[in-house]
């Protein structure tokens, strides 16, 4: 299996740090003792984290030891533990638990979503940003490709985990004294069709490069270049818009 790239991943840091920025901005705390940075990936979203809670106890997890290894030799000053995302608890009540861009990779929020804002204080926070793009052309494209490896990527319909607003208001209404959610289209402006590729590259089409032989991916990726450049046209600049619609939950426990 292939594992994270932390150089593939932040080729669009600034890009993708941005939806945690403003997640990040709908928290409401003025101050907090103990926070976790779920999914932390190579540390983006983290020092963001440490800039708004700078006396806080900061711990990131992730279960990839390359993007962790990225993390530390960014952050020094944090806590960063190596787990599986699906079963990770802090050991101790917290006043914020951030998840930015992770828990779109795990199953059954239905039982995730209580148990982790479970895990924080009486008036803490669980604040929450998923893409939520299973049905745009980049995604779309990934798993309609024709080729040898269809019936290998079948399976990978199953990654649509993310579910509509009013499903995540429905599921933590009950169990919180407020839930914001709320859904934003951004529209990334890249130089061309093959920046968009670079982007996916480094996440969504990780599983699909997974379930392709070495001579495959190259075919796959050439055919899947075509299609992106078809399905973003080239605008009056030149340039491609990319919408990658996200979609975002801040619930206070």
């Amino acid at each position: 299996m292939a594992i994270w790239d932390d150089t593939q991943y932040l080729k669009f840091g600034e890009q993708r740090t941005r939806p945690a920025r403003e997640l990040l901005a709908r928290v409401m705390l003025g101050s907090a003792e103990r926070v976790v940075d779920l999914g932390c990936g190579p540390g983006n979203s983290t020092a963001l984290l440490r800039g708004r809670f700078p006396e806080a106890h900061i711990t990131g997890v992730d279960n990839s030891q390359v993007m962790l290894q990225r993390a530390r030799r960014e952050l020094p000053d944090i806590e960063w533990v190596e787990a599986d995302l699906q079963t990770y608890r802090a050991p101790q009540p917290l006043d914020l638990l951030f998840a930015n861009a992770v828990l779109q990779w795990l199953p059954d929020h239905l039982s995730l979503l209580p148990a982790l804002l479970e895990s924080v204080k009486p008036g803490g926070v669980l604040a929450v940003q998923m893409p939520h793009n299973f049905d745009e052309p980049s995604h779309r494209l990934m798993r309609e490709l024709p080729g040898p490896w269809a019936r290998r990527i079948e399976h990978l319909r199953d990654l649509a985990n993310v579910r509509e607003a009013s499903f995540y208001y429905d599921v933590l209404g009950p169990c919180a004294t407020s839930v914001d959610v709320w859904q934003t289209t951004y529209q990334h402006v890249m130089d061309d069709a093959d920046a968009i590729v670079e982007w996916v590259r480094g996440t969504a089409l990780r599983p699909y490069f997974d379930a392709l032989t070495d001579a495959e991916r190259k075919v796959y990726l050439a055919d899947y270049a075509r299609a992106i450049d078809m399905a973003y046209p080239a605008r009056t600049s030149g340039k491609r818009l990319f919408a990658f619609p996200r979609l975002f939950m801040v619930a206070v426990r």
